[in-house]
């Protein structure tokens, strides 16, 4: 076994018996990805990858290098991201910049900067040929110096496993929620019960074939317009018209407080207009585009509900659920199926390239969960929640 990270001997880096974890610097210059400092982000994606390929036999989810650069520049001061790579000893002679493959494990901060102050989100991979041997380790130990100087005192994590859930028996974790069961076996469940983490909630992943046939989305499409009278759906790609983002403003700062979200300690985080506007300029600066259904109820001129997906440019057959919420006051109408409805029936026009969408709900969100199974969503997969205090 490597042994523990034994000190900061300088610029952030940690060292073990067999590999160095160091933060990821953000490539500068007119092409930034193509700079030498860019063997970090471009490692990072080869364990991404490696990883995903393991454990779901496809790299649909693995970020690329552009939107992992995004993230560490972009809307840093609604959440500041810092990420660190583990490096095999032998990557380099100590003169030059390691190499990607060198590249054996990754982490990742993620600290809200304007609201929830006591929270930080943290994500740990390891190459499967790397794992047990103290590289999670190391790099979780980055992770803690960042999380204990930033003062945060609750860490949310989560794991990923393709397939269907493991029957009750031993080795099936059960949350609080009683809904949804995660193996305790998984390498991501011993690696989080090893530092103290507690399994809080379980998500169903998963995917939809696309475009979906007529002849399943027309009938869906006429009930959801007949039960949602006084309502209208406005639909938009890559860009919201001013006047509508103090609305979904509001609709993403309930996502924080209506969506499912068990016995985590998520507060509510606030969103005005110029927040919205961020994250759209965010996504397309990072190479991703997105389509946008909202529903407004007419007589109070206000939306109700949303529902968006998003795709990168560079594979634009892979597609993302992001958000979907109809406000509490406002259920009852099938307004949420009417929004995903609509986003579909966009996606293939904005999108004709697209060939398959992932989602995640709460295993307790019955509702939720109907409706993707109504427009085809099939079980690919469970993700499991976990919250540690410090």
């Amino acid at each position: 076994m490597t042994s523990p990270a034994q000190g900061v001997p300088r610029h952030g880096e940690l060292v073990t018996a067999r590999v160095r974890v160091l933060r990821v610097p953000v490539p500068a210059g007119d092409d930034p990805l193509a700079s030498p400092e860019a063997w970090a982000v471009h490692g990072s994606v080869l364990v991404d990858r490696a990883v995903e390929l393991d454990g779901l036999g496809y790299d649909d989810l693995a970020l690329d290098a552009r939107t992992i650069l995004t993230t560490m520049v972009e809307e840093q001061e609604h959440k500041r991201v810092l990420r660190y790579v583990a490096v095999a000893d032998g990557g380099t002679d100590g003169s030059a910049a390691p190499s990607p493959e060198s590249v054996v494990g990754r982490a990742v901060v993620g600290l809200p900067m304007r609201s929830n102050p006591h929270l930080a989100l943290a994500h740990v991979r390891v190459l499967p040929g790397w794992r047990r041997q103290g590289v999670g380790t190391a790099l979780w130990e980055a992770c803690l110096a960042d999380l204990r100087a930033a003062g945060r005192t609750v860490v949310v994590g989560d794991a990923d496993l393709g397939g269907a859930e493991p029957p009750p028996g031993p080795d099936a974790l059960v949350p609080p929620t009683g809904s949804g069961r995660f193996p305790r076996s998984d390498p991501g469940a011993q690696f989080a019960l090893r530092q103290g983490f507690v399994l809080e909630q379980v998500d169903r992943h998963s995917h939809l074939p696309v475009p979906v046939p007529a002849g399943r989305l027309d009938p869906l499409r006429a009930g959801a317009r007949a039960a949602a009278s006084g309502y209208r759906v406005h639909v938009w790609c890559d860009e919201v018209p001013e006047e509508r983002l103090a609305g979904l403003a509001t609709l993403y700062t309930r996502m924080s407080t209506d969506a499912p979200n068990a016995g985590l300690e998520i507060e509510e985080d606030p969103w005005d207009a110029d927040r919205v506007r961020d994250k759209h300029r965010a996504m397309l600066a990072g190479g991703s585009r997105f389509v946008l259904a909202a529903a407004e109820h007419e007589e109070s001129d206000t939306l109700a509900g949303f529902s968006c997906v998003s795709f990168s440019e560079d594979r634009p057959e892979v597609v993302f659920q992001d958000d979907t919420l109809v406000l509490r006051e406002h259920r009852g109408h099938r307004l949420g199926l009417l929004v995903k409805v609509a986003v579909l029936d966009e996606l293939s026009r904005a999108n004709p390239a697209a060939r398959r969408v992932h989602t995640w709900n709460a295993q307790e969100n019955d509702h939720m969960l109907a409706i993707n199974v109504a427009l085809g969503f099939a079980p690919a997969g469970v993700q499991s929640e976990w919250q540690l205090h410090l």
